[in-house]
């Protein structure tokens, strides 16, 4: 019931049925965050929650009525197409399982639009997954399934169609093992079998072969 109740409210965050009864309070949230400087660069795993910056106002959603919030959306000042001020949304902060901690943090462009999204999928205050998105549409996502700070898989997507998928199978730092999407099925399977960055092995219609 909880799993449920739990993608239930991002549903309806991602709807934006609960935007409208936001409560504003002040919040000292997000200091100290760490972050990647590549996809696949080593050291600690990103944080899930972002430092603040002075300039960034916050207001909080109770969404299960325990009172404590759920939802944190940061705005900043923004001058409007005709020199009005507005509060632009540059970040929105979630708890998805009520425990008091941020699980997804979703980032927004200059319009507003959804940019990127950073996932807590275990619960340990680090990054697992990280989705970016152009107008949009989702384009890529990353996952760290070791908790390394390193991307273990890269998904593509184009138009909102799966194209490629890519692995660091053997937690080098280097992409080893691709898979060629066509028309919803694997079309091909690339591996590099010693480790020069290069396809050394071709699979070609692997129907169930592929790997998850």
């Amino acid at each position: 019931m909880i799993r449920c109740k739990r993608w239930i409210f991002l549903g309806l965050m991602t709807s934006g049925l609960l935007t409208g009864c936001a409560r504003d309070k002040s919040s000292e949230r997000g200091t100290g965050a760490t972050g990647r400087s590549s996809p696949t660069s080593s050291g600690s795993a990103e944080s899930i929650q972002p430092e603040r910056s002075r300039d960034e106002h916050v207001t909080q959603l109770d969404v299960n009525g325990d009172g404590k919030p759920d939802v944190w959306t940061y705005t900043v000042a923004d001058a409007g197409a005709n020199g009005e001020e507005r509060f632009r949304k540059v970040r929105q902060e979630l708890d998805l399982n009520w425990d008091g901690r941020v699980d997804l943090t979703r980032s927004f462009d200059d319009v507003g639009a959804l940019m990127r999204e950073v996932m807590d999928l275990d619960y340990d205050g680090k990054v697992d997954a990280t989705y970016f998105y152009e107008k949009g549409a989702n384009t890529r996502r990353e996952r760290d399934f070791d908790g390394d700070g390193r991307t273990d898989s890269v998904t593509f997507y184009e138009r909102g169609v799966l194209v490629r998928k890519e692995r660091d199978t053997n937690a080098d730092g280097r992409v080893d093992y691709w898979e060629y999407w066509e028309a919803g099925h694997v079309d091909r399977i690339g591996e590099d079998l010693d480790g020069d960055g290069t396809v050394d092995k071709w699979t070609r219609n692997p129907n169930n072969a592929a790997r998850d």
